[in-house]
């Protein structure tokens, strides 16, 4: 059966299926446009397609689909943690986090995740689907409506590991970066992955600018399996080559996200583990403060654990360290705590 949702179809495919009735290619364009640019649901409304053609499409039972908002949670800092619901049934979080003239929406490409790392609360929910790529993309538009804002960036580093979604993750990605739909610049993109070789070469190999982060969190392997299981299957020097693939094929820098795990992964031979790591990686180091979550082995650290933790790196570290300040928290919306929960216990399974 063709697909009905015309959400559901990038530009290529619109243009075949209205080239398939006749209709000048221009027509999926102008589609395109209404969904992506507009924000429009109502077919009746794409006022510069001919009424017949509009009359077609909706006799049809031709549609467009949106992602259901259950409940926006706003944090004390400015965040904004959306709870959605799928066509499917399923319940997904994206966030949005302003800073200065940024706005930044965070997506999720899974419902849940497989890979159960022990310092993120997702993997507390296991796997339950797979976002199409429409579902991926549908977030940032709802999240920019109802804010009244134009996202300026999106992090695929919500929900779920994006290169176990291939496919639909790619699909999403180019469809951001239409300019005739949300118009995000490739650089404004960024994936983030704990990495799986074949997927980073693939997505190495893509002709686009698209920005790629590293969850590394440890760089002595022993500690690295112990954090995140897949690496047992991953070894680091496997990765590090399919890392710098995407560095010879785009001359850009990959950016390494250091989860700070006090007691655990900020001692001496955990600084020079990265320093010679970093060594064979253009990379810049990202270091991010454990965010707590029921069910997590780790505890948070002070701020100033971590504001010191980062000025020993940059002491020994030839590249950029930088540090990410937690946003969201108080909602439970902070890197590693998407997992359907809610301030006060309460949780939206």
């Amino acid at each position: 059966m063709k697909e009905k949702n015309l959400k559901a179809l990038d530009l290529p495919e619109l243009e075949a299926r209205v080239s398939s009735w006749g209709e000048p290619a221009y027509r999926a364009q102008q589609i395109f446009r209404w969904i992506w640019k507009r924000g429009e649901t109502d077919i009746s409304r794409f006022t510069d397609l001919p009424r017949h053609f509009r009359e077609r499409l909706i006799q049809e039972g031709y549609h467009v689909s949106s992602l259901a908002l259950i409940e926006a949670l706003h944090s004390r800092d400015g965040t904004v943690k959306f709870l959605f619901r799928t066509a499917s049934g399923h319940e997904v979080e994206t966030v949005w986090i302003p800073d200065g003239h940024r706005r930044t929406v965070c997506v999720s490409s899974q419902v849940g995740c497989a890979l159960k790392c022990r310092f993120c609360a997702t993997g507390l929910l296991g796997f339950r689907a797979n976002l199409p790529a429409h579902e991926i993309v549908d977030q940032v538009l709802q999240a920019s409506l109802y804010m009244k804002e134009r996202a300026t960036n999106v992090v695929l580093m919500g929900m779920g590991e994006p290169l176990l979604n291939w496919e639909a993750v790619r699909t999403a990605m180019i469809m951001m970066n239409r300019d005739l739909g949300l118009a995000l610049g490739a650089r404004r993109i960024t994936l983030s992955t704990v990495g799986i070789p074949d997927r980073v070469r693939a997505f190495a190999s893509l002709n686009k600018q698209f920005r790629l982060a590293w969850s590394l969190h440890a760089a002595i392997q022993e500690k690295r399996e112990k954090l995140i299981p897949l690496a047992r299957t991953y070894p680091l020097p496997e990765l590090l080559e399919a890392f710098w693939t995407y560095y010879k094929a785009h001359r850009r820098w990959v950016t390494l996200e250091y989860l700070h795990l006090p007691g655990f992964n900020d001692r001496r031979e955990d600084v020079e583990a990265l320093r010679r790591l970093v060594r064979k990686l253009p990379s810049k180091v990202n270091v991010i403060p454990f965010n707590p979550s029921p069910g997590l082995p780790f505890r948070a650290p002070e701020a100033s654990e971590t504001l010191a933790f980062v000025e020993r790196l940059r002491k020994v570290l030839p590249h950029p360290v930088t540090y990410r300040v937690p946003r969201g928290r108080d909602v439970f919306g902070a890197c590693g705590q998407l997992a359907l929960q809610r301030p006060g216990g309460s949780d939206a399974h």
